[in-house]
């Protein structure tokens, strides 16, 4: 089993929302983006999609998109984006949700073989630019359900299983290298976090260490429109 991730996709199939009005690398983007995923994964692998899936505004315009992925080889895994407006209850979207192989997360996880993964959205961290105080208050409110994500970790981890964390935003800032969520990650031993959210210039590593936890950026257009290994 190998694992991809990738995020950001701003699918618009009812939304009509076309993302090549942000420059011309976006032009047909979902086009390179599925090239890409049907000649690397197989159905025994799993994609990890990091929010930020569709410009829908409601659980039907969502679906519509979602639809989209059903031909995609793989088990995909999904947690919410800060656009994704359209999943709005978990336990609607996972009864409605296309087929066996897509998995949604919030606030908690979902084991594959012997690999973990958790998710949740996340939030702007201290240290980014425009940080408010009430920012402050949703960073650490979304802290909290990290927190979540790992009770419900720790309710079914075995030793040798493999521990990997989804969150949409960057879980860091270039000035505030540590955050209430590294900290928990590398308390938790997550091995591998995936975020994305990050668009146009940017100073984030796309792959970088930090206490022994690697931190991937998978926004599409940072990485080509190309799913990123894993694992």
């Amino acid at each position: 089993m190998k694992i991809f991730a990738i995020s950001d996709l701003h699918l618009s199939g009812k939304a009509k929302k076309p993302m090549d009005i942000f420059g011309v690398g976006w032009e047909n983007h979902f086009e390179k983006i599925k090239e890409d995923w049907l000649s690397r994964v197989t159905d025994d692998d799993v994609v990890l999609v990091a929010g930020d899936i569709s410009w829908g505004i409601d659980l039907d315009e969502g679906l519509y998109d979602l639809q989209s992925l059903k031909c995609l080889t793989g088990k995909k895994v999904f947690i919410r984006g800060n656009h994704d407006y359209w999943w709005n209850g978990i336990t609607k979207l996972r009864r409605a949700a296309p087929d066996e192989n897509f998995y949604f997360l919030q606030n908690d996880c979902v084991k594959i073989d012997n690999v973990i993964i958790c998710g949740s959205r996340g939030w702007t961290c201290p240290g980014s630019n425009d940080f408010t105080p009430d920012d402050m208050r949703l960073y650490l409110r979304e802290a909290e359900r990290f927190k979540l994500c790992f009770g419900a970790v720790e309710r079914i981890k075995e030793p040798c299983d493999r521990l990997i964390a989804m969150i949409h935003y960057p879980p860091f800032s270039p000035k505030s290298p540590d955050t209430e969520f590294t900290r928990l990650f590398e308390k938790e031993g997550v091995e591998k976090v995936v975020f994305g959210h990050i668009h146009g210039e940017t100073f984030f590593p796309f792959r970088t260490q930090k206490s022994g936890v690697e931190y991937i950026l998978t926004s599409c257009d940072k990485v080509g429109f190309t799913l990123q290994r894993i694992l």
